[in-house]
């Protein structure tokens, strides 16, 4: 009979395939005389990621792989990778070689040496941790999404940004139906979502400079950052797919006004025609923006899908449209001339029945 597994280490990975054998190699030497699997949380990179995991898994059986179709993200990754494992403790590492593996054992001796503890993270900001290589800007960055972060949730962590830690696998499975898995910042979710105050221990590393593949950071990931901080502070009294679509919408109506004003009066088309065209160009920006941001996740890709999204979106805005008009004018004759009021509901009742039909059918059909 084999021993049980004592850690689990979960890698969220996206065009990663040469840093998989490195990794695992890299794991073998730190955890030498630790019952340990790898697990490989593949959002089906276009690389062959999957297929370099499983060829190392068809020799050794401590490394697995979940290969995820038509799901994005690095949060939800973690997420389903950790509810994936039997052993009692799991950490989550980067498939990019940046973290270090070799205070894995160190991590797991913490845990094991304090039944009080719940979780142990990597920190680059506690004495003898560092940055490694970073420029000024980089540094500048992420310490102001550090105090962001710090102040927005008041974690009390030197760096929350962490996305190096081990936790105890019956804890994360207690918060796991309460996690969001919005953004990239797996830790914030699980600090935030427990319902006690987790024990935690930080431990120095330095961060590394990424030897294979390309950066996944740009400026939709600092916006998911965002979007994560808001979800965990105001996300249970507006949603924040909803908020966001929302705010996509504002933004719509400012194109479809400044389109119309410069047909109309500007070059002095008809109203009507220029009135149908700002219609098209708002709804048209409204369903890219929200494809790539508040359907990242459910992105359509393909001219095809794209298509089909773009017709699906623009007969529900219509419907919304009518819905908004038709709400307006009932609560405005109702109510004997309370404008402002009837003109709100009804760009409320629109913008809900917008978001939960395109929702529906536009991004929920993949």
């Amino acid at each position: 009979m084999s021993e049980p597994l004592e850690l689990a280490v979960v890698i969220p990975t996206f065009n990663e395939r040469a840093n998989v054998p490195l990794l695992v190699a890299k794991l073998e030497q730190a955890l030498r005389g630790t019952r340990w699997e790898a697990i490989f949380v593949d959002d089906d990179s276009p690389d062959g990621t999957a297929d370099a995991a499983r060829e190392i898994a068809r020799a050794d059986s401590r490394v697995r792989v979940i290969q995820r179709i038509g799901r994005r993200g690095l949060g939800t990754a973690c997420i389903e990778g950790m509810c994936a494992t039997a052993a009692p403790v799991v950490a989550v590492i980067d498939g990019d070689l940046q973290h270090d593996e070799t205070i894995l054992p160190q991590m797991l001796a913490a845990l094991h040496g304090d039944d009080a503890l719940d979780i142990v993270i990597g920190s680059r900001f506690v004495a003898g941790g560092g940055t490694g290589e970073w420029d000024r800007d980089r540094v500048a960055k992420s310490a102001f999404a550090t105090r962001l972060s710090q102040r927005v949730l008041n974690v009390g962590l030197t760096d929350p940004m962490s996305g190096f830690f081990a936790i105890r696998t019956d804890v994360v499975r207690t918060i796991a139906p309460h996690l969001s898995g919005i953004g990239f910042k797996i830790l914030l979710d699980i600090m935030t979502a427990s319902a006690r105050p987790l024990q935690c221990l930080e431990l120095p590393y330095v961060f590394r400079c990424r030897e294979q593949g390309e950066s996944k950071l740009d400026h939709v990931v600092a916006l998911e950052y965002l979007i994560a901080l808001y979800d965990r502070k105001f996300g249970k009294v507006v949603p924040v797919r909803f908020a966001m679509f929302s705010c996509i919408g504002v933004i719509g109506v400012l194109i479809h006004m400044g389109v119309l004003m410069l047909l109309h009066l500007g070059l002095g088309s008809g109203f009507l025609g220029a009135q149908i065209v700002g219609t098209a160009a708002a709804m048209t920006f409204n369903f890219f923006l929200n494809n790539a941001l508040t359907y990242r996740d459910r992105r359509l890709r393909g001219w095809r899908q794209l298509l089909d999204g773009w017709v699906s979106f623009s007969l529900v805005c219509s419907v919304g449209a009518v819905a908004n008009v038709g709400v307006a004018a009932f609560l405005y004759d109702f109510r004997y001339g309370a404008w402002a009021g009837s003109a709100l509901a009804g760009v409320l009742v629109g913008a809900v029945w917008n978001y939960a039909l395109s929702s529906r059918f536009t991004w929920g059909r993949y």
